[in-house]
């Protein structure tokens, strides 16, 4: 078993970007909007502003209260569509329960979504055109690619349909030539699907899964759920009991997480001169 190691990777792509924007005529900059007082997104907000400082981008943060309106969001995203300083934008999510996520995610102009998750984006990646896709996909990709795992013609099952992680992981796996099957909430038996898995990417958000008897011989696990419990971060996978049965397997913390954030960078980077900054 060896460990898919995503801080030495992600260090490896911001070391790149890092290298690249010093080369740039401008700094790439990237605005990140907080709504409320979510303590979770607090701390991934902090480390997105931290590490664009690292690479040599410019940071700006937006903190609004829990009760501002969805019309006052929907401004604010205007005025960084229009603002030059600003290459991407990316609203935090969970947003409050009165502002709608489509309207927020439909807001960002398609150029400095470096979520991925505008509809031109997302059709870009059903297509196989270029264009801005979510970070998690990206870096779940990237990790596979790094440690040289062959994608084309393998078996591989993504537990979670979410539009951030599951769906667009699916997809970026099918454009590898993976054979993909998508496992959610209603799908009546898991292990079915995963017992014949060569590549498992977890997104579940559910401690422990996925247990040792459902997984083969030899399989290659990323496990991108993210479980608080009692001060602690797990995955969906039980990591102790599954990790001698995989040829590769990410820890918690430390695979998945780390990449979100590094291809956050490449894709503000990327934005930059979608937007003709080169």
């Amino acid at each position: 078993m060896q460990l898919l190691d995503g801080e030495k990777v992600s260090n490896e792509i911001m070391e790149n970007v890092k290298q690249e924007v010093s080369s740039l005529g401008n700094s790439p900059g990237l605005a990140v909007i907080l709504i409320g007082e979510d303590k979770a997104s607090k701390i991934y907000v902090n480390i997105k502003s931290k590490k664009c400082k690292e690479v040599g981008m410019e940071s700006y943060k937006y903190e609004l209260s829990e009760d501002t309106s969805e019309e006052e969001v929907l401004k604010l995203i205007e005025e960084l569509n229009k603002d030059e300083k600003v290459n991407g934008i990316l609203v935090q999510m969970p947003v409050p329960s009165h502002i709608s996520r489509n309207k927020i995610m439909n807001a960002v102009v398609p150029s400095k979504d470096v979520d991925g998750f505008h509809p031109s984006n997302i059709g870009k990646l059903i297509l196989g055109e270029e264009g801005l896709f979510p970070c998690t996909a990206i870096g779940v990709i990237k990790l596979l690619e790094h440690y040289n795992i062959e994608l084309s013609g393998k078996e591989a099952v993504v537990i979670g349909n979410s539009i951030i992680v599951g769906n667009p992981t699916a997809q970026l796996l099918l454009k590898k030539g993976a054979t993909v099957t998508v496992c959610h909430s209603k799908t009546k038996d898991l292990k079915a699907h995963t017992e014949k898995a060569d590549i498992i990417v977890s997104a579940a958000g559910k401690r422990n899964l996925v247990t040792s008897d459902m997984v083969k011989q030899g399989a290659v696990i990323v496990d991108v759920g993210i479980v608080r419990e009692q001060g602690k971060i797990y995955g969906d996978v039980d990591f102790e009991n599954v990790k001698d049965k995989c040829s590769y397997i990410t820890p918690v913390p430390g695979g998945a997480g780390p990449m979100t954030v590094a291809c956050l960078l490449e894709n503000t980077l990327k934005a930059y001169k979608i937007q003709g900054g080169e």
